[in-house]
């Protein structure tokens, strides 16, 4: 006699949901497929039901009538280099703007069942590949973190005509919203500090030069010195990293070693520059007043922490967040961009 197998149990269906739900099998689709128009009441019944039978929607199916994939790209685009000695993604890892940007655009997409696909680019391969990827309808929208004032990923990018937000103004006119910081505002916001502590010996530890957001700091803060009549700045250009930040401080003591003031152009930057200063016999604040920029996790990193400009990070990546998802759920013209205002935050360094 052969002993009767098991058979496995018949996955839930929507018929099924619908029985336990006591609705049509047409109001439990327009709540699994997202459907903004369904009885708050209703909702929660079918909710309720789709918990009690396990049903499991098939994301396949759903996307042949949606044409939606329920995730979009954040991709990360940097200049190509020319070294092996710093790794894109380590560096990108080690900076605490990246997580932030992460954290305040899944602020919004978690809760929206929105998953989030990381992409890098940073040479010719990685850019063909990601723009395949892109046209194949992998996703239905991409942020896009971009570094370098020449990069031509803003226009390849219009050209799928896929939703997109950028994270800062691109630096040639493209038709895409983007969200920024006023850079050269909170720029200066640390000049008029510095200059309001009498601090007249006074430089700058600048970002890349070829980053447009290198370019508005020193700019802001070059230009309101100016208006405090110091013209007479020392620079050093760093890399937006805690061993750059630490560099350009050792050249920046060498060039003006009696500084009174410094303004460095990112907190990851400021972390690497004090301990430079505190070598070389520099009190801080007593000798040399510092002030950061951005308000990371950097900042309170610092001995003694970091005053420093705060750019709303986390508000302005669920901005960037919201306005792809009202993208891609109405087609049409670019929403208008969001400029956000940095604000001065004091602490003990300056």
């Amino acid at each position: 006699m052969t002993a009767d197998v098991p058979q496995p149990a018949r996955p839930a269906t929507l018929e099924d949901v619908a029985t336990v739900a006591g609705v049509s099998r047409a109001t439990v689709s327009r709540v699994i497929n997202g459907a903004t128009t369904v009885d708050p009441v209703l909702r929660r019944m079918v909710e309720e039901a789709v918990g009690t039978t396990g049903y499991v929607p098939n994301r396949a199916a759903r996307s042949l009538v949606t044409r939606r994939t329920d995730s979009i790209a954040l991709v990360v685009s940097e200049r190509e280099r020319r070294t092996v000695s710093e790794p894109f993604i380590g560096r990108m890892f080690s900076d605490p703007y990246f997580g932030r940007v992460v954290s305040g655009l899944l602020e919004v997409l978690r809760p929206a069942g929105i998953q989030l696909v990381l992409m890098l680019a940073d040479d010719q391969e990685s850019r063909d590949q990601l723009l395949s990827y892109l046209r194949h309808g992998h996703v239905d929208g991409v942020v896009l973190i971009s570094s370098h004032a020449e990069d031509p990923l803003p226009g390849l990018l219009y050209d799928t005509r896929l939703p997109a937000v950028l994270a800062g103004q691109p630096r040639r006119p493209t038709p895409i919203t983007y969200v920024e910081a006023d850079q050269r505002a909170g720029a200066r916001l640390a000049a008029d500090h510095l200059a309001s502590l009498g601090r007249c010996r006074i430089g700058t530890v600048s970002g890349p030069q070829d980053m447009p957001a290198g370019q508005a700091r020193l700019t802001g803060f070059l230009d309101a010195l100016a208006s405090h009549g110091i013209r007479d700045v020392a620079a050093a250009e760093g890399d937006f990293t805690h061993a750059g930040g630490a560099a350009a401080m050792r050249r920046l003591l060498a060039d003006r070693p009696d500084l009174d003031g410094v303004f460095i152009a990112s907190d990851l930057m400021a972390l690497g520059a004090v301990p430079v200063l505190q070598r070389a016999g520099k009190d801080v604040p007593g000798d040399v007043a510092l002030v950061g920029f951005d308000d990371s996790s950097a900042a309170l990193a610092c001995d003694p922490p970091l005053t420093t400009v705060r750019q709303p990070v986390e508000e302005m990546s669920a901005e960037m967040a919201r306005l792809l998802l009202r993208q891609i759920g109405k087609p049409g013209p670019p929403a208008p961009s969001v400029i956000f205002h940095p604000t001065l935050v004091r602490r003990r360094s300056a």
